[in-house]
Parts: C-alpha cells; structure tokens; sequence
C-alpha cells in the first residue's frame, strides 16, 4: 500500500511534485504510467513483481524525477542532432549539470529524455535553447553532422542507444546516470573541418585500434582481434555502402575493438550489443546479395558469442 506524502503547502495529494515531503513515506512499488485492462502493470518500479521498496527506497527513487529536464520528441526523431544538441546545452550550461538519467521510445516514432539539473535550474530555457540547436542540427547534411558527432564519445554513444532504442518495439531505461561524463570537444582527424570524410584516416585508426588486441589464443579459431579484422577489410571494400555509411560502419567497428580490450564486463558488453546493432541496421538496407551482407551474417554472430551476447 501507498500513503502519498503531503506537499510543502501542506494539503494532502494524490500526486507528487518536486516540493512533497516524503520522509517516512512507504511505498512498496510504483506504476510509472496509467494501469489499463491491455496493461495492468505498466513501468512497475521496482521492475522485478516479485520486489518492493525498502523503507526509504520509494523517496530515492522519486525525487530525482521531479528535479528533471522532459525533451520529448515527437516526429522524425534525428538521433545524430539529439547527442550533439543535449552536449552543446551541457557544455553551453555547465552549472545546470545535465546528466541523461531515463530514455523512454513512445508509440512508433516518439522518444522521451530525461536528464538531471541542479537545483534552481531553468528548465524552460533549457528546454527552447535545446530545441531551437536541436531543430538547427536536424537541417544539418549527414557529413556536416558526422564531423559534429565526432567530437565525442558521448555524443556517439548517446547516438547510438537513441537509434538502438528506435528500432525496438518498447524501450525503457533508467539509471542514475546513463551517459558517461565527457569533457572532449576533438574532432577526429578522420574528417576535414569542412566534414569531407576521409576513409583512409578512419580506416587507419580502426586498424590501430584492432591492433591493440591480443591475437587469439586459438590458432584455429579467430578471436575478437582476426574477426574484427576481416570485418573491417569487407566494410571498406564493399561497393554497395555510400562513403558516409561506411565511415559509419567502421566507426562501429572501431568501438567494438575499444570494448574488446574487456568483453567480459558488462558495460562493454551493452557498448558491443548498441555497435552490432548498428552494424545490422546499416547492413539491412543492402542488396541480399552483397558481399558484406554475407560476411557480416557470418561475423557478427561470431562477435556476438565472444562478448557473451550469443
């Protein structure tokens, strides 16, 4: 049972704002969303039905939400100008301290961040000066956005789940912090400052990348290092992929060896499933008769089951 808290006006409410009082609130689990008869148990928190809150759990829990910037999308969600919106606000605003702490996909094409403020924050300015860079970045041309994505891993990365979580069905994700702190603004010398894309860079820094792995231990049987390797060789000489896509491909390539020097932890284990994923959807849109169709339904299962995906 929940016994809602009285709010700092203090008048009972069913509903809770940033300025109810929960100490000594007991809540044994919470809905995130409206109960419906397709849906009695939408979004329980705690998510496994057989747990429930411990005495103070409900208030840790709660709080942060209400101390949140919502940036609700709702049509042509571009996850490239979405990353690199939400780090130019980040780095614009570094006393708000955002961090994404919930990724929510609504219906088919619809997506909810949330990221924590500071105190005080101005969540109205913060959400207009977002959307006015984030519609700016979407009327971006792809190789003007690439060169902008490459300023960090963050904004690859934030990239790269918005796009996983736009391909399934259901998405949702909470933490204290989803995305890591970054504070690089290099651009990658793999593209000029005018965003022309230059393979051969690219291409030689995913080489050094896959360098630094340890061969397999197997002489029979390829590692993460021999697969990596003859993924890289198909993606750079296939002719099917345009060159945006392909520098695309071997940057997902390139972060599969990153997390590659530890498959086994778990964090690098999510980083290879959103890079594989990316790859398959990128593969998806060529003939079925490529070349690198077939070599990638060879290969990425294999790289799947050594990461402990398979």
């Amino acid at each position: 049972m929940t016994n809602w808290a009285k709010s700092s006006h203090d008048s009972a409410t069913p509903g809770i704002t940033n300025t109810t009082k929960l100490h000594g609130v007991r809540c044994e689990y919470a809905f995130m969303r409206v109960p419906t008869k397709e849906n009695p148990d939408p979004l329980r928190k705690p998510d496994n039905n057989q747990e429930v809150f411990a005495d103070g759990d409900f208030a840790d829990f709660i709080k942060p939400i209400f101390d949140t910037l919502d940036l609700y999308h709702n049509q042509g969600v571009d996850p490239r100008a979405v990353a690199i919106a939400f780090k130019n606000l980040a780095e614009k605003h570094p006393e708000a301290e955002l961090a994404i702490v919930a990724m929510e996909k609504r219906g088919d094409d619809k997506i909810l961040l949330r990221a924590k403020t500071a105190e005080g924050s101005d969540k109205s300015q913060l959400s207009a000066e977002y959307f006015d860079d984030y519609n700016r970045l979407k009327a971006l041309s792809q190789s003007q956005q690439l060169l902008l994505v490459e300023r960090s891993d963050q904004i690859r990365d934030l990239k790269n789940m918005i796009t996983t979580a736009l391909q399934q069905p259901n998405f949702y994700t909470q933490g204290s912090t989803i995305m890591p702190q970054d504070n690089s603004t290099n651009i990658s010398a793999g593209r000029d400052i005018s965003g022309v894309i230059n393979l051969g860079k690219i291409s030689g820094d995913v080489t050094n990348t896959i360098g630094q792995l340890p061969e397999s231990p197997q002489t029979d049987k390829p590692g993460i290092k021999e697969l990596l390797t003859q993924l890289q060789e198909a993606i750079s000489q296939s002719a099917d992929l345009p060159d945006e896509e392909k520098a695309e491909a071997l940057e997902q390539v390139k972060t599969l060896a990153e997390a590659g020097k530890n498959p086994q932890e778990s964090i690098k284990q999510k980083t290879a499933k959103t890079a594989i994923t990316m790859l398959k959807g990128i593969f998806t849109g060529l003939p079925a008769i490529a070349s690198l169709v077939e070599a990638g339904n060879k290969l990425l299962p294999a790289i799947s089951q050594l990461f402990g995906l398979g």
